[in-house]
């Protein structure tokens, strides 16, 4: 029994180790508004952080733009390149769920 507890404790650690998330830089927010309005342009599911959405609050320029960013680059399959953003993203293992809005980690 101790055995397949492991087992199963094994299989989940190693599914969300594989996790990643695509987040902005800490850079000054006109730049990120940037980011924010090429991301949600470029095929970014943005809808969440429009005023109302689950993911509005907080409502900051880089709350909005980790939430884009991350549908950008969940929604092309995580490709290489795909969380750049000309240097204003980077990939984080770290979920950055905030505040009940959940970023997942896959489309």
């Amino acid at each position: 029994m101790a055995l397949l507890v492991l087992a199963i404790f094994m299989l989940a650690m190693t599914g969300r180790a594989s996790c990643t998330w695509c987040v902005c830089k800490e850079m000054s927010d006109s730049v990120l508004q940037q980011t924010l309005d090429y991301a949600c342009g470029a095929g970014a599911d943005c809808g969440p952080v429009h005023q109302n959405g689950p993911c509005f609050q907080p409502n900051t320029v880089r709350a909005h733009c980790n939430y884009a960013v991350n549908s950008y680059f969940q929604r092309k399959g995580q490709a290489q390149g795909t969380c750049d953003f000309k240097g204003t993203a980077t990939v984080s293992a770290s979920d950055p769920s905030i505040n009940g809005c959940s970023y997942p980690p896959v489309s």
